[in-house]
């Protein structure tokens, strides 16, 4: 499935998945790779995200990312996480129908 940019969130998600494939860990990629395995049952490739060896999971290492930036990170991780799970079930519904 390609993403369809008039779902909410896609550009989110698109970033992160160009993020990921080039290496990159930024929020995209970290928000994208928390997702990665309902990602999958909506149909969108999601490539390794090399996280798998690391110690900590990419939802603490998009929150430690996020607390670089100051004050506002339980905010800022709760908006991306919403943004993702609208999308993901936007993507589940136009999959369905």
């Amino acid at each position: 499935m390609s993403i369809r940019s008039d779902l909410p969130g896609a550009d989110l998600v698109s970033g992160g998945l160009a993020d990921l494939a080039a290496g990159r860990e930024t929020e995209r990629a970290l928000l994208v790779a928390m997702a990665a395995p309902r990602l999958r049952s909506a149909g969108i490739e999601v490539p390794d995200d090399g996280y798998a060896d690391e110690r900590a999971s990419p939802s603490h290492r998009l929150y430690a990312l996020l607390s670089l930036a100051g004050d506002g990170a339980h905010s800022r991780y709760n908006a991306l996480v919403a943004r993702m799970v609208s999308f993901l079930r936007a993507a589940e519904r136009a999959r369905e129908g």
